[in-house]
């Protein structure tokens, strides 16, 4: 994937994601990179990510769908924190373990709503998993949320 040149924002948004709990705590090994349009989140595929019978759980697909079409959503969104309207996953494939990727690409930028599609690929880039949602401005000013003004 190819990066426009990074500017403030997203080094302050790179910041806001990994900063956070969730991602310090829980989601071990993981890294994020935000250009114009397009956003790539790398996870490892740790075993405490796996339901019963031994693959990885679908809140896991979620969570880095998701996490990468916000932040390329929020890419163009440079004074409020944005939050998730709708969002659809498809699950294609079973993951066994290994590096995840993600990419989300903005599809239709607008005024009051932005909506993003996402791709999660394994470590063969096999295309494991789409979404598809939509993003909003919230109440919260991005210059508010600690983590997004160091």
């Amino acid at each position: 994937m190819k990066f426009e040149s990074m500017n403030d924002h997203f080094k302050k948004l790179e910041n806001m994601y990994l900063s956070a709990p969730l991602n310090n705590e829980v989601y071990h090994q993981v890294s994020i990179k935000i250009g114009n349009n397009l956003t790539v989140i790398e996870q490892l595929c740790e075993p405490e990510f796996f339901h019963a019978a031994g693959t990885l759980h679908g809140s896991v697909y979620f969570k880095l769908l998701d996490d990468a079409a916000y932040f390329a959503a929020n890419a163009l969104v440079t004074d409020y924190f944005l939050f998730t309207t709708s969002f659809q996953i498809q699950i294609i494939r079973p993951v066994l373990g290994g590096m995840l990727r993600a990419e989300g690409k903005v599809i239709k930028p607008g005024s009051s709503v932005i909506i993003v599609e996402s791709r999660l690929f394994d470590d063969r880039n096999k295309l494991v998993a789409i979404g598809q949602g939509q993003f909003m401005k919230s109440a919260v000013l991005l210059n508010e949320i600690k983590s997004y003004k160091t």
